[in-house]
């Protein structure tokens, strides 16, 4: 199975429908930020989607966040912004692990990182609209479920796609 992670689309779906023809998901993860964007995800792909409120998604009816077991692991889906996550881990690694979640998926900060903190791997797909990280890459997460129930997570830019798809 394979399962792609946005965050932050800000309403323009553009790079976002540009990565769903990529990848082909068997399923979407949108982190929040998605101002609209969310509503249509069914428009762009058939794969079933999670989505979480951000901070900039006023007025909508999508929680704040999700837990989600998948292969062997359970994952906690957040915006992020709740958590201080531009300034430290330590309150969201509290949160997930009182929630048994040894993976978070979280936004908010537009900048693309798998880490391991506290037992944890904490990861952010940035944005596939608006990165902010220094390459200013439009970025995602792909998370592939092997049959034993492990998943690869790995990270991808859509110039990185430019690049490579004519070799």
């Amino acid at each position: 199975m394979k399962i792609l992670v946005v965050s932050d689309t800000h309403g323009s779906p553009d790079n976002l429908r540009t990565v769903i023809d990529i990848e082909k998901p068997d399923r979407i993860y949108h982190l929040g930020d998605g101002q609209g964007v969310e509503d249509n995800l069914w428009m762009m792909s058939e794969a079933p989607a999670e989505c979480v409120c951000g901070n900039c998604d006023w007025g909508g009816n999508l929680p704040n966040e999700v837990v989600l077991d998948v292969g062997n692991h359970r994952l906690l889906l957040t915006h992020g912004h709740y958590y201080g996550v531009s300034y430290t881990y330590e309150k969201i690694a509290e949160a997930a692990k009182a929630k048994g979640c040894d993976i978070v998926l979280y936004g908010h900060t537009h900048v693309p990182t798998i880490d391991h903190f506290q037992g944890l791997v904490i990861a952010n797909p940035g944005s596939v609209s608006f990165p902010r990280q220094n390459s200013r890459e439009h970025t995602y997460m792909t998370i592939l479920v092997d049959n034993s129930g492990e998943l690869q997570m790995d990270l991808h830019s859509l110039e990185e796609y430019e690049r490579t798809k004519w070799k």
